[in-house]
Protein backbone atom coordinates (compact mmCIF):
# COMPACT_ATOMS: atom_id res chain seq x y z
CA UNK A 1 0.00 0.00 0.00
CA UNK A 2 1.38 3.41 -0.99
CA UNK A 3 2.30 5.86 1.76
CA UNK A 4 -0.13 8.68 2.39
CA UNK A 5 1.28 11.98 1.14
CA UNK A 6 0.47 14.76 3.59
CA UNK A 7 1.09 18.51 3.65
CA UNK A 8 1.29 20.33 7.00
CA UNK A 9 1.00 24.12 6.73
CA UNK A 10 2.48 25.85 9.77
CA UNK A 11 4.83 22.90 10.41
CA UNK A 12 7.40 25.16 12.05
CA UNK A 13 4.95 26.07 14.79
CA UNK A 14 3.96 24.30 17.99
CA UNK A 15 0.98 22.26 16.80
CA UNK A 16 2.32 21.73 13.27
CA UNK A 17 5.68 20.36 14.40
CA UNK A 18 3.96 17.87 16.72
CA UNK A 19 1.66 16.90 13.82
CA UNK A 20 4.64 16.09 11.61
CA UNK A 21 6.04 13.79 14.33
CA UNK A 22 2.74 11.94 14.74
CA UNK A 23 2.19 11.52 11.00
CA UNK A 24 5.73 10.17 10.51
CA UNK A 25 5.05 7.58 13.25
CA UNK A 26 2.06 6.49 11.17
CA UNK A 27 4.35 5.92 8.18
CA UNK A 28 3.15 8.88 6.10
CA UNK A 29 5.31 10.95 3.74
CA UNK A 30 5.13 14.49 5.11
CA UNK A 31 5.95 17.88 3.63
CA UNK A 32 6.02 20.83 6.00
CA UNK A 33 5.88 24.51 5.10
CA UNK A 34 6.36 27.57 7.28
CA UNK A 35 8.25 30.84 7.61
CA UNK A 36 10.69 29.07 9.94
CA UNK A 37 11.88 25.65 11.03
CA UNK A 38 10.65 24.33 14.40
CA UNK A 39 12.48 26.22 17.13
CA UNK A 40 13.06 23.51 19.70
CA UNK A 41 13.76 20.30 17.76
CA UNK A 42 14.59 19.14 14.26
CA UNK A 43 11.60 18.77 11.98
CA UNK A 44 10.63 15.18 11.27
CA UNK A 45 9.01 16.08 7.94
CA UNK A 46 10.51 14.36 4.89
CA UNK A 47 10.54 17.69 3.05
CA UNK A 48 10.35 21.14 4.59
CA UNK A 49 9.81 24.32 2.60
CA UNK A 50 10.65 27.73 4.04
CA UNK A 51 7.98 29.90 2.46
CA UNK A 52 5.41 32.62 3.09
CA UNK A 53 1.89 31.29 2.55
CA UNK A 54 0.62 34.85 2.14
CA UNK A 55 2.22 34.59 -1.31
CA UNK A 56 0.00 32.67 -3.77
CA UNK A 57 3.08 31.57 -5.74
CA UNK A 58 4.50 29.86 -2.64
CA UNK A 59 1.18 28.09 -2.05
CA UNK A 60 1.07 26.84 -5.65
CA UNK A 61 4.69 25.68 -5.45
CA UNK A 62 4.22 23.62 -2.26
CA UNK A 63 1.00 22.07 -3.59
CA UNK A 64 2.89 20.74 -6.62
CA UNK A 65 1.28 17.31 -6.47
CA UNK A 66 -1.93 15.76 -5.25
CA UNK A 67 -1.77 15.27 -1.48
CA UNK A 68 -4.01 12.79 0.32
CA UNK A 69 -4.46 15.19 3.24
CA UNK A 70 -3.64 18.84 3.91
CA UNK A 71 -3.56 20.24 7.45
CA UNK A 72 -3.89 24.03 7.38
CA UNK A 73 -2.59 25.13 10.79
CA UNK A 74 -0.71 28.27 9.68
CA UNK A 75 -1.93 31.55 11.16
CA UNK A 76 -0.78 34.81 12.69
CA UNK A 77 -1.60 34.09 16.32
CA UNK A 78 -0.55 34.13 19.95
CA UNK A 79 -1.82 34.27 23.50
CA UNK A 80 -3.70 37.06 25.27
CA UNK A 81 -0.66 39.35 25.24
CA UNK A 82 -0.66 39.22 21.43
CA UNK A 83 -4.34 38.83 20.50
CA UNK A 84 -6.17 41.07 22.98
CA UNK A 85 -4.07 44.26 23.06
CA UNK A 86 -5.54 45.50 19.74
CA UNK A 87 -2.08 46.37 18.45
CA UNK A 88 -1.85 43.35 16.13
CA UNK A 89 -5.41 43.23 14.76
CA UNK A 90 -4.61 44.31 11.20
CA UNK A 91 -1.76 41.81 10.86
CA UNK A 92 -3.79 38.99 12.39
CA UNK A 93 -6.75 39.49 10.05
CA UNK A 94 -4.78 40.30 6.89
CA UNK A 95 -2.12 37.60 7.23
CA UNK A 96 -4.35 34.71 8.28
CA UNK A 97 -7.06 35.50 5.72
CA UNK A 98 -4.49 35.61 2.91
CA UNK A 99 -3.02 32.26 3.98
CA UNK A 100 -6.45 30.60 3.90
CA UNK A 101 -7.53 32.17 0.62
CA UNK A 102 -4.27 31.17 -1.07
CA UNK A 103 -4.10 27.63 0.30
CA UNK A 104 -7.67 26.78 -0.60
CA UNK A 105 -7.18 28.06 -4.14
CA UNK A 106 -3.92 26.13 -4.55
CA UNK A 107 -5.49 22.90 -3.25
CA UNK A 108 -8.55 23.31 -5.46
CA UNK A 109 -6.36 23.81 -8.55
CA UNK A 110 -4.38 20.63 -7.72
CA UNK A 111 -7.56 18.62 -7.06
CA UNK A 112 -6.62 18.08 -3.42
CA UNK A 113 -9.89 16.95 -1.90
CA UNK A 114 -9.29 16.60 1.83
CA UNK A 115 -8.21 19.64 3.82
CA UNK A 116 -8.36 20.35 7.55
CA UNK A 117 -8.72 23.87 8.95
CA UNK A 118 -7.85 24.74 12.54
CA UNK A 119 -10.39 27.28 13.74
CA UNK A 120 -10.61 28.48 17.33
CA UNK A 121 -12.83 28.76 20.40
CA UNK A 122 -12.27 32.50 19.97
CA UNK A 123 -15.13 32.51 17.45
CA UNK A 124 -17.69 32.09 20.25
CA UNK A 125 -19.75 35.15 21.24
CA UNK A 126 -18.50 37.27 24.09
CA UNK A 127 -22.07 37.50 25.49
CA UNK A 128 -22.07 33.72 26.14
CA UNK A 129 -18.82 33.83 28.09
CA UNK A 130 -19.41 36.53 30.71
CA UNK A 131 -20.15 34.14 33.60
CA UNK A 132 -16.81 32.46 34.41
CA UNK A 133 -18.57 29.43 35.92
CA UNK A 134 -21.14 28.86 33.16
CA UNK A 135 -19.76 29.65 29.69
CA UNK A 136 -21.70 28.42 26.66
CA UNK A 137 -19.42 27.10 23.93
CA UNK A 138 -21.72 24.60 22.23
CA UNK A 139 -21.04 24.64 18.50
CA UNK A 140 -24.50 25.98 17.59
CA UNK A 141 -24.04 28.93 19.98
CA UNK A 142 -21.63 30.64 17.54
CA UNK A 143 -24.46 32.79 16.11
CA UNK A 144 -25.49 35.58 16.39
CA UNK A 145 -21.76 36.20 16.07
CA UNK A 146 -19.86 38.47 18.44
CA UNK A 147 -16.27 37.24 18.94
CA UNK A 148 -14.26 39.15 21.53
CA UNK A 149 -11.30 39.76 19.19
CA UNK A 150 -10.44 40.31 15.53
CA UNK A 151 -8.57 37.01 15.72
CA UNK A 152 -11.98 35.38 16.37
CA UNK A 153 -13.64 37.30 13.52
CA UNK A 154 -10.98 36.14 11.05
CA UNK A 155 -11.39 32.53 12.17
CA UNK A 156 -15.16 32.79 11.70
CA UNK A 157 -14.73 34.27 8.21
CA UNK A 158 -12.33 31.48 7.27
CA UNK A 159 -14.74 28.80 8.53
CA UNK A 160 -17.27 30.18 6.04
CA UNK A 161 -14.62 30.28 3.32
CA UNK A 162 -13.79 26.58 3.76
CA UNK A 163 -17.46 25.62 3.94
CA UNK A 164 -18.12 27.54 0.71
CA UNK A 165 -15.37 25.58 -1.09
CA UNK A 166 -16.94 22.42 0.35
CA UNK A 167 -20.39 23.32 -1.02
CA UNK A 168 -19.36 24.80 -4.36
CA UNK A 169 -16.37 22.63 -5.34
CA UNK A 170 -16.93 19.36 -3.45
CA UNK A 171 -13.80 19.70 -1.35
CA UNK A 172 -13.71 17.37 1.68
CA UNK A 173 -13.28 20.05 4.33
CA UNK A 174 -12.88 19.33 8.04
CA UNK A 175 -13.05 22.12 10.64
CA UNK A 176 -12.17 22.00 14.35
CA UNK A 177 -12.41 24.78 16.91
CA UNK A 178 -9.35 24.37 19.12
CA UNK A 179 -9.54 25.29 22.81
CA UNK A 180 -6.20 26.40 24.29
CA UNK A 181 -3.77 23.72 23.12
CA UNK A 182 -0.59 23.43 25.22
CA UNK A 183 2.47 21.25 25.71
CA UNK A 184 6.26 21.15 25.35
CA UNK A 185 8.04 22.89 22.45
CA UNK A 186 5.59 25.77 22.24
CA UNK A 187 6.08 29.52 22.70
CA UNK A 188 6.98 30.24 26.30
CA UNK A 189 8.78 33.63 26.37
CA UNK A 190 8.29 35.47 23.07
CA UNK A 191 5.05 37.37 23.76
CA UNK A 192 2.90 34.82 21.91
CA UNK A 193 2.75 32.23 24.69
CA UNK A 194 -0.58 31.17 26.20
CA UNK A 195 -1.48 30.94 29.88
CA UNK A 196 -0.08 27.47 30.74
CA UNK A 197 3.33 28.24 29.23
CA UNK A 198 3.41 31.78 30.63
CA UNK A 199 2.60 30.60 34.15
CA UNK A 200 5.06 27.69 33.96
CA UNK A 201 7.74 30.22 32.98
CA UNK A 202 6.80 32.66 35.74
CA UNK A 203 6.92 29.95 38.40
CA UNK A 204 10.22 28.53 37.13
CA UNK A 205 11.82 31.99 36.94
CA UNK A 206 10.59 32.96 40.41
CA UNK A 207 12.06 29.78 41.92
CA UNK A 208 15.35 30.23 40.05
CA UNK A 209 15.67 33.87 41.19
CA UNK A 210 14.55 33.22 44.78
CA UNK A 211 11.42 35.38 44.42
CA UNK A 212 8.29 34.68 46.51
CA UNK A 213 5.52 35.74 44.08
CA UNK A 214 4.33 35.70 40.47
CA UNK A 215 2.12 38.17 38.62
CA UNK A 216 -1.20 37.25 36.97
CA UNK A 217 -3.20 39.49 34.63
CA UNK A 218 -6.64 40.34 36.01
CA UNK A 219 -8.27 39.00 39.16
CA UNK A 220 -7.36 35.36 38.48
CA UNK A 221 -11.01 34.29 38.54
CA UNK A 222 -11.36 34.09 34.77
CA UNK A 223 -11.80 30.44 33.68
CA UNK A 224 -10.48 28.32 30.81
CA UNK A 225 -10.00 24.72 29.77
CA UNK A 226 -6.68 23.57 28.33
CA UNK A 227 -5.98 20.58 26.05
CA UNK A 228 -2.67 18.72 25.85
CA UNK A 229 -1.13 18.57 22.38
CA UNK A 230 -1.28 14.77 21.98
CA UNK A 231 -5.04 14.72 22.54
CA UNK A 232 -5.51 17.63 20.13
CA UNK A 233 -3.77 15.66 17.39
CA UNK A 234 -5.71 12.47 18.16
CA UNK A 235 -9.04 14.31 17.92
CA UNK A 236 -8.00 16.07 14.73
CA UNK A 237 -6.96 12.86 12.98
CA UNK A 238 -10.24 11.18 13.97
CA UNK A 239 -12.17 14.12 12.51
CA UNK A 240 -10.06 14.27 9.36
CA UNK A 241 -10.57 10.60 8.63
CA UNK A 242 -14.29 10.61 9.38
CA UNK A 243 -17.08 11.44 6.94
CA UNK A 244 -18.13 14.53 8.88
CA UNK A 245 -17.18 18.15 8.12
CA UNK A 246 -17.74 19.93 11.45
CA UNK A 247 -17.13 22.55 12.78
CA UNK A 248 -16.54 20.82 16.11
CA UNK A 249 -14.85 21.68 19.39
CA UNK A 250 -11.58 19.96 20.17
CA UNK A 251 -10.80 20.83 23.77
CA UNK A 252 -11.03 19.75 27.39
CA UNK A 253 -14.07 20.05 29.64
CA UNK A 254 -11.87 20.35 32.76
CA UNK A 255 -12.29 24.05 33.56
CA UNK A 256 -10.06 25.92 36.02
CA UNK A 257 -9.60 29.52 37.08
CA UNK A 258 -6.28 31.08 36.15
CA UNK A 259 -5.40 31.22 39.86
CA UNK A 260 -6.13 27.48 40.12
CA UNK A 261 -3.94 26.85 37.08
CA UNK A 262 -1.10 28.78 38.71
CA UNK A 263 -1.47 26.87 41.99
CA UNK A 264 -1.46 23.54 40.13
CA UNK A 265 1.81 24.52 38.46
CA UNK A 266 3.29 25.61 41.82
CA UNK A 267 2.33 22.23 43.25
CA UNK A 268 4.08 20.48 40.37
CA UNK A 269 7.15 22.67 40.97
CA UNK A 270 7.04 21.94 44.69
CA UNK A 271 7.02 25.60 45.68
CA UNK A 272 4.19 27.75 47.04
CA UNK A 273 4.37 31.34 45.78
CA UNK A 274 2.17 34.38 46.36
CA UNK A 275 0.02 35.64 43.49
CA UNK A 276 0.02 39.35 42.67
CA UNK A 277 -2.86 40.40 40.40
CA UNK A 278 -1.95 43.14 37.93
CA UNK A 279 -3.72 44.85 34.99
CA UNK A 280 -3.38 43.10 31.65
CA UNK A 281 -5.30 41.64 28.69
CA UNK A 282 -7.61 38.77 29.66
CA UNK A 283 -10.14 37.95 26.96
CA UNK A 284 -13.55 36.58 27.96
CA UNK A 285 -14.42 35.81 31.58
CA UNK A 286 -15.08 32.12 31.06
CA UNK A 287 -14.51 29.46 28.39
CA UNK A 288 -14.42 25.68 28.23
CA UNK A 289 -15.01 23.13 25.53
CA UNK A 290 -18.42 21.53 25.13
CA UNK A 291 -17.71 17.98 23.96
CA UNK A 292 -21.23 16.61 23.46
CA UNK A 293 -21.12 16.94 19.66
CA UNK A 294 -17.69 15.37 19.09
CA UNK A 295 -18.65 12.44 21.33
CA UNK A 296 -21.94 12.03 19.50
CA UNK A 297 -20.35 12.14 16.03
CA UNK A 298 -16.98 10.45 16.57
CA UNK A 299 -17.45 8.49 19.80
CA UNK A 300 -14.39 10.20 21.24
CA UNK A 301 -13.51 13.00 23.62
CA UNK A 302 -10.33 13.93 25.52
CA UNK A 303 -9.79 12.15 28.84
CA UNK A 304 -6.33 13.13 30.10
CA UNK A 305 -6.36 15.21 33.32
CA UNK A 306 -4.93 18.71 32.98
CA UNK A 307 -2.26 18.01 35.58
CA UNK A 308 -0.68 15.19 33.54
CA UNK A 309 0.01 17.50 30.61
CA UNK A 310 1.09 20.34 32.88
CA UNK A 311 3.72 18.14 34.52
CA UNK A 312 5.36 17.44 31.15
CA UNK A 313 5.06 21.06 30.07
CA UNK A 314 6.46 22.49 33.30
CA UNK A 315 9.51 20.21 33.22
CA UNK A 316 10.25 21.23 29.64
CA UNK A 317 9.88 24.97 30.36
CA UNK A 318 11.92 24.63 33.55
CA UNK A 319 14.76 23.28 31.39
CA UNK A 320 14.45 26.21 28.96
CA UNK A 321 14.55 28.72 31.84
CA UNK A 322 17.69 27.13 33.31
CA UNK A 323 19.41 27.24 29.91
CA UNK A 324 18.70 30.95 29.58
Amino acid sequence: MAKKRILVCGAGGFIGSHFAKRLKKEGCWVRGVDLKYPEFSETEADDFVIGDLRDPYVCRSVVDTKFDEVYQLAADMGGAGYVFTGENDANIMHNSALINLNMLEACYRRNVKRIFYSSSACIYPKYNQEDPQNPNCAEESAYPAMPDSDYGWEKLFSEHLYLAFHRNYGMEVRIARYHNIFGPEGSWNDGREKAPAALCRKVAVAILNGEDYIEIWGDGKQTRSFLYIDECIEGTLRLMRSDWTGPVNIGSEEMVTIDQLAKMIMDIAGKKLKIKHVPGPQGVRGRKSDNRLIYNKLGWKPTQPLRVGLEKTYRWIEEQVKRK
